[in-house]
């Protein structure tokens, strides 16, 4: 049996009978992890692979969050395979969708309300993602859809479809949001283009943008706080 091996450890240092003991926010995010990878190989046990892999991301959760199973595998940890990388890939998704659970809000009553929920969701993708908040006359929230996903710079959203799911909805008021994996929150033209294309179809159809809001780790920022709708 290996020195190393956490079966050698005292119960308390172990993270899977730490979390018993003393509950899951006694442990650090390598310990987390570890009970996610397993275990681990001849020379290191799963805390210490778990501790490489995140060195290789700056300690940062939200990068390793970012990271999809074949990007995890090619950070060349060794002993974190393909089954591994997918079991701390889909964890890391779950924490992701309860923080956007979270967040959401039935009704929205201001550009922070629909911002808080769409960052939880958003900020953590490593490409541009395009959804929309479909709303009814009371700005309760019918339904919320991703239109179009990208690269990392940009994505394309096809005008008609969305209107077309707007009217599926019943809706009458929606709000636009997207991305930017860079963390920039400034608008670029062609945001700013493809914002008042939108307004424009959905006036035909007695349908207000209520807001266009970029998320990213850095914050969001609303089209209609800063005057553009």
């Amino acid at each position: 049996m290996l020195n190393n091996s956490i079966k050698n450890w005292s119960e308390d240092d172990r993270p899977r009978e730490k979390l018993l003991l003393k509950g899951s926010n006694a442990l650090s995010n390598a310990e987390l992890l570890a009970i996610l990878i397993n275990n681990g190989t001849r020379n290191k046990s799963a805390v210490d692979l778990a501790k490489e892999l995140m060195q290789c991301v700056n300690n940062d959760l939200q990068k390793l969050g970012q990271l999809g199973v074949k990007e995890m595998v090619n950070l060349k940890v060794k002993g974190l395979g393909e089954a591994k990388a997918i079991a701390i890939v889909a964890a890391l998704e779950l924490g992701i969708r309860r923080g956007a659970v979270e967040n959401k809000k039935e009704i929205i009553t201001s550009s922070k309300d629909a911002a808080v929920y769409l960052q939880s969701f958003l900020q953590y993708k490593p490409h541009e993602i395009f959804m929309a908040l479909f709303l009814n006359q009371g700005n309760r929230v019918l339904h919320s859809e991703v239109i179009s996903e990208g690269g990392i710079t940009g994505t394309v959203v096809d005008i008609r479809i969305l209107m077309k799911k707007a009217l599926q909805h019943n809706t009458t008021g929606i709000i636009l949001c997207h991305n930017h994996p860079s963390g920039n929150l400034k608008p670029s033209k062609a945001d700013k283009d493809l914002t008042q294309k939108i307004t424009d179809a959905a006036k035909l159809l007695d349908i207000i943008v209520n807001d266009h809001i970029i998320v990213s780790n850095e914050g969001y920022y609303s089209f209609a706080d800063e005057g553009l709708i």
